[in-house]
């Protein structure tokens, strides 16, 4: 009997609607098609694989998706499933069911950090799946715009968004207040975000608000306030991932790298299938010198990274530091050239030929570590490369200075600090540098003028502004963000003065994506900014459609050049 129309069902017709289901074994598929089927589905696509899943995830936007958490060779249900959401293959108001017959801490935690709608264990009878679509589609329904509004960036719309979904929908109103909370938090409002843990926590002791809270604590500056709320939350939930996370890094920003190290390996046991989590413990023992678990970190992230989006270079240029610490150089020469060979770019091949000199310089043959200095002022000397990342620089500006280079690594550092000249725990890094290569005075001197010279830079664009003179202050600070591309500030007031001109003389859609432009490069460097999400709002105003010009523009850069890989990322504090 055909009960997608049952009244039982709360009205949803499931005949209409798309669905996907992925799973290796042909029987299972067959038997997932045949329950959907009596649901009355019509439109049923089959992938056995990962890979072949992710080619049909890409042409179509399907209403539900079925996908088991095994599926052989090549991407797991989890790597899929993550893949899809930070592509933006489905659709705000989706369905993904994870299925499978794990029911192992590990495989079950692993698929709940990437957020299926469900995870159902088999075997899955027809009124098990019934009711958990019924009861995942129908909030989904709920959180469709304010789903929409988040993939859009417009986090402060989002916010208000579920505020109004609230007062319609008390039954998921904690849920409404959770999302609300982590729409505020992304728009860098943390006094408003902390105001709504502070309301759910006066109703229950949810630890999802708790840690919320202990986020907020760090991003105030109070990394001791923080690590106790996330012990606190641990204590009651040992299973709760998210806690362990924000307490390692709680401990990172009070310089307590060992406390934060014990932290990642708990974590890494607890959930060890995540690439962010594998690396942050290698960079972590790596730099306390434990070798033996830099090495296992390292190699698991390279191995679950495989078939992951977040597959990352950063784990191989760790391990062939590992390697060249082991004094296998071999090894780490043979890492190092499939790093390139994988992933390609001159940023890799700076990043590796960096790495390079720092395993000949460890491992003591000085004489190759010249050598790689000698490459990588070439390199740097090449005006048609762009700029290495922030990371980069600094530990280019290190090797260079420990083989006896000068003019190139301080002309790196003055880069760094014009970049990042209002940024104290960065600049304090710069002076160390300047402190090992026994230039303490030199480095103070750059610093501080290199400092002036960026403030004078920005504050020559934002004159000019505020004289009304707008089109020489556009082009003033486009030749800035040429000088100096990851400059936080200069950005952001870049960002603004183009808005500025679009509100004064009328919308204009190639200024809008170019202030779309520099935004989303402000987000891929240092995500969470207050100011970004707020001149994101003032864009999504100015557009004719309500904000659809902006959010699609937003689309299109980030199809166009990605985004920025997370190990080429430096998060200004």
């Amino acid at each position: 009997m055909n009960i997608a129309t049952n009244p039982a069902d709360g009205g949803i017709d499931w005949a209409e609607k798309r669905y996907l289901i992925i799973d290796d074994f042909v029987g299972i598929r067959q038997l997932l098609r045949e329950s959907l089927r009596n649901l009355g589905a019509k439109h049923i696509d089959q992938a056995s694989s990962g890979g072949e899943a992710m080619v049909l995830l890409a042409k179509t936007r399907y209403d539900v998706v079925l996908c088991d958490y095994n599926l052989g060779d090549g991407k797991n249900g989890q790597q899929v499933l993550e893949e899809a959401r930070i592509r933006n293959l489905m659709l705000p108001s989706s369905v993904w069911l994870m299925v499978s017959a794990e029911k192992s801490v590990e495989s079950v935690m692993g698929a709940a950090e990437h957020q299926p709608d469900a995870y159902i264990i088999k075997p899955i009878t027809e009124g098990v799946l019934l009711t958990r679509l019924n009861r995942v589609w129908v909030k989904k329904q709920i959180f469709r715009d304010i789903d929409q509004a988040f993939a859009d960036k417009d986090y402060l719309r989002a916010a208000r968004l579920c505020e109004e979904q609230v007062a319609h929908n008390p039954l998921h109103a904690i849920d409404l207040l959770r999302m609300k909370a982590t729409m505020l938090l992304k728009a860098g409002e943390t006094a408003q975000a902390g105001a709504v843990y502070e309301q759910v926590l006066q109703e229950r002791e949810y630890n999802w608000a708790r840690c919320g809270l202990g986020k907020i604590r760090m991003a105030d500056g109070d990394p001791e306030a923080a690590r106790l709320m996330f012990q606190a939350v641990i204590a009651d939930n040992r299973f709760y991932i998210d806690a362990f996370d924000q307490l390692a890094q709680s401990f990172q920003l009070q310089g307590k790298t060992e406390e934060a190290f014990d932290v990642w390996q708990k974590a890494a046991k607890l959930s060890p299938n995540s690439v962010p989590r594998q690396r942050a413990l290698g960079q972590t023992a790596l730099k306390l010198g434990n070798i033996p678990v830099a090495e296992r970190a390292f190699r698991k992230c390279i191995e679950i990274g495989e078939f992951s989006v977040r597959k990352t270079v950063d784990a191989y240029l760790g391990l062939a530091r590992v390697c060249g610490q082991k004094n296998d150089t071999k090894e780490a020469i043979r890492l190092l050239n499939a790093a390139v060979h994988q992933f390609g770019g001159d940023q890799v091949t700076l990043r590796a030929k960096i790495t390079e000199g720092l395993v000949y310089h460890e491992s003591g043959d000085f004489r190759r570590a010249r050598k790689s200095g000698d490459e990588l002022e070439a390199m740097l000397a090449d005006e048609t490369r762009q700029r290495p990342d922030t990371e980069s620089c600094l530990d280019m500006a290190s090797l260079l200075f420990a083989v006896g280079v000068k003019e190139a690594p301080v002309n790196l550092l003055r880069y760094v600090t014009r970049n990042n000249h209002d940024n104290a725990v960065l600049l304090d890094d710069v002076q160390k540098i300047f402190d090992r290569a026994r230039m303490s005075d030199e480095g103070a001197e750059l610093i501080k003028e290199a400092r002036l010279e960026a403030s004078e830079m920005m504050n020559r664009g934002v004159l000019l502004w505020k004289t009304g003179k707008l089109a020489e202050a556009i082009e003033w600070m486009r030749t800035a963000r040429r000088a100096l591309p990851h400059n936080m500030r200069i950005l952001f007031n870049s960002a603004q003065i183009i808005i500025s001109a679009l509100q004064q003389n009328g919308y204009e859609r190639e200024l809008a994506d170019e202030a779309i432009g520099v935004l989303m490069h402000v987000d891929a460097i240092a995500p969470g900014q207050q100011r970004f999400a707020q001149l994101m709002e003032q864009l999504a105003m100015l557009a004719p459609v309500s904000g659809v010009v902006a959010a699609a523009a937003a689309s299109e850069y980030e199809a166009a050049n990605g985004p920025v890989p997370e190990s080429t990322r430096y998060t200004s504090q």
